[in-house]
């Protein structure tokens, strides 16, 4: 069933596009509230239970994101419709965003009227006759969660709620609630389930009183730097002129960080109903979506929320009958890390390419020479949610300074990576422990890298820091957009610091000496530490170079593109002095550092090594033990890694 802003709610109510029902979000939302009659409410019952249970009472929902694709999301869509029409079964199959929890992608759920909702982990194609099935037959033991308990279904006493798990229980899902719930590309299903409600009230509204809901929320910007939003679109509101802008920076370009990416795939109406808010409350007519090309489905799906919304008179002229005419243009960037830095982003749509000195600030001189407002994905889908929740709930969480939740991605050494919204100030531990599960068995945490290539290394005596911007500057790092890289006791700090510094060299616009040469500078002194021909003042020149670069450079991304080595330095100095003095890597990581030999006792002679050995260093006959001549050894570490046995060791 589809509504469109042409559908009446019942007999008794009229509008059309050009003059269109004021109340029109609400009466969908909330019920009748321009007259009281029960065809309206039934209209709105029927809606709620179609996105619980399709039109037959039977569904099937296949998440579809870059992630869940990446895991073979396609192939068991594909499956499920393929054994819903083979045995005729009256279902509906549909599909949704990403929860977030990424390590049990592809995942499945069934949902029956009659039954609880179970959600199926880690599914292959070949698995999804079996799960039906036993679904269909009132069993849901196999199922890795439940939405809810019936009593009805064999087995559910023994599978946990959704509720129950730590990846779930231990997060706050405010901006994140409907990942993973809703269809992304139906915007009848986000209206039903309170869409655009922030927005039909913004529009009752005077801009000055949505900035002061905004500043009593205490909502800082997602992007990195946590300005405070409404301060920002206050100054943009005041300049003077008819012409503004507004632009939501969904580029993302942080390797490891996905959270914006996830929430425009999921819930993209959201994020497009805090740019219409953003509009309004500075006066904009105009806004753009600054899309990382890299991600085409994330493009593709807020093309498509852009193309709905128009439809519906959320987007155009008089939008929801107050008079606000504004629209929206997406554009796919070049997939310059430099772009995400808001100078370059408008830089990028005007067809430029490098960042410029700031000030003027964007607020009052940015696109075009234009009063503009740049806010990334996550900030804008906070101010959906305020407006519609109210400023109250929001400010209730977080910390005195940074109120409200976060979201971030969990990578590296843990066994549930993912993206997890929590209250700003919730510990590193808890984030990467109780919810992300930490390490594997047998291993240990290191450090956490916070805030992607430009972030800091906390160490592991540090763990119970609170996540937040203050905090975490004192500690070295930053909270950027919310990128967590978990390293454990394999790697080499040193080496760490080496492979994010190579990410900011190559990803440097050029445009300032500092960044340009001190990062080229920083990471050649890294690279002849890790090849064992550092020296000890090497370390004094990582230090003050590293601070030059901080402070001389001209945009965000060379102030903080020292930061790894920086953090490293402070808390990991013994690792670098082992490097330059003794010429060993303890984590037996640096190829330069490092000797590869075959343990006799563990050698079955089997052969292996030797035959994928390139610089054919490794003698031996079949059955009989092998060894490594290190003349001719390059340190490839093949052998290492095709040993069947385990019998060729570091040293």
């Amino acid at each position: 069933m589809t509504w469109n802003l042409m559908d009446k709610c019942c007999d008794k109510c009229w509008h059309t596009l050009e003059y269109p029902c004021r109340n029109y979000v609400r009466c969908r939302i909330e019920g009748p509230l321009c007259h009281d009659d029960p065809e309206c409410r039934k209209k709105r019952e029927n809606r709620i239970k179609e996105i619980l249970y399709g039109r037959t009472g039977f569904k099937i929902k296949v998440p579809m994101a870059s992630c869940t694709i990446a895991a073979g999301a396609e192939e068991v869509y594909k499956a499920v419709l393929d054994e819903v029409k083979s045995r005729g079964i009256n279902a509906d199959v549909t599909i949704s965003g990403c929860m977030g929890m990424c390590y049990m992608d592809p995942w499945i759920e069934l949902s029956k009227t009659d039954m609880p909702s179970a959600i199926y982990a880690n599914v292959k194609p070949n698995e999804v006759s079996k799960i039906i099935s036993e679904y269909l037959s009132g069993d849901v033991s196999n199922a890795y969660a439940l939405r809810n308990r019936t009593g009805k279904a064999k087995g559910e006493d023994k599978v946990p709620l959704l509720e129950e798990l730590p990846a779930w229980k231990n997060q706050i899902r405010w901006v994140s609630r409907n990942c993973g719930i809703v269809n992304p590309e139906s915007i009848e299903e986000y209206i039903a389930l309170g869409g655009y409600r922030g927005l039909d009230r913004a529009l009752r509204m005077e801009p000055e009183e949505i900035i002061e809901e905004i500043k009593k929320a205490g909502l800082r910007g997602r992007g990195g730097a946590g300005f405070p939003t409404w301060l920002k679109w206050k100054i943009a509101r005041e300049q003077p002129g008819d012409v503004k802008y507004v632009i939501m920076n969904a580029d993302e370009g942080d390797p490891g960080a996905f959270m914006n990416r996830l929430l425009a795939e999921s819930d993209p109406h959201r994020v497009l109903e805090g740019l219409i808010i953003a509009a309004y409350t500075i006066g904009a007519s105009k806004g753009f979506i600054f899309v990382r090309a890299e991600k085409p489905l994330m493009a593709e799906r807020l093309s498509k929320a852009v193309e709905q919304a128009r439809k519906y008179g959320l987007l155009g002229k008089n939008i929801l009958g107050r008079g606000f005419d504004f629209d929206v243009e997406v554009i796919l960037s070049a997939g310059a890390f430099v772009c995400g830095e808001e100078t370059a982003l408008i830089a990028a749509i005007e067809g430029r390419t490098r960042p410029r000195q700031r000030p003027p600030y964007p607020a009052t001189k940015g696109l075009w020479g234009k009063p503009t407002i740049i806010n990334n994905v996550e900030t804008l889908a906070h101010v959906a949610t305020i407006m519609a929740e109210g400023w109250k709930k929001f400010a209730s969480m977080g910390t005195e300074k940074t109120k409200g939740t976060k979201m971030f991605c969990v990578t590296g050494a843990v066994q549930r990576t993912g993206a997890y919204e929590v209250p700003v100030g919730t510990t590193i531990k808890k984030l990467v422990e109780e919810i992300a599960g930490g390490p594997g068995e047998g291993r240990r945490i290191k450090a956490v890298q916070i805030g992607g290539p430009s972030g800091g290394c906390v160490p592991a005596n540090l763990l119970t820091t609170p996540i937040d911007y203050e905090t975490l500057q004192k500690a070295g790092a930053i909270m950027g957009s919310g990128g967590i890289v978990v390293i454990d006791d394999k790697s080499c700090m040193v080496d760490v610091a080496k492979f994010f510094t190579s990410f900011t060299v190559a990803e440097s616009c050029g445009k300032c000496f500092p960044c340009r040469i001190g990062m080229k500078i920083l990471y050649d002194t890294l690279t002849r530490i890790t090849e064992g021909k550092g020296r000890e003042e090497d370390l004094e020149i990582l230090r003050e170079l590293g601070e030059i670069v901080r402070s001389a450079s001209l945009c965000a991304l060379g102030g903080t593109a020292p930061n790894p080595v920086l953090s490293t330095l402070r808390y990991f100095e013994d690792e670098y002095l082992a490097h330059v003095r003794d010429k060993k890597c303890p984590a037996k990581v640096c190829r330069n550092l490092v000797e590869y030999w075959i343990n006799p006792e563990k050698c079955i002679g089997c052969g292996t090594c030797k035959q994928n050995c390139p610089s054919n260093a490794i003698s031996g006959e079949p059955g009989k033990k092998h060894v490594i001549d290190v003349s001719k050894c390059i340190r490839c570490g093949q052998c290492f890694i095709v040993c069947p046995v385990g019998a060729v060791e570091k040293r």
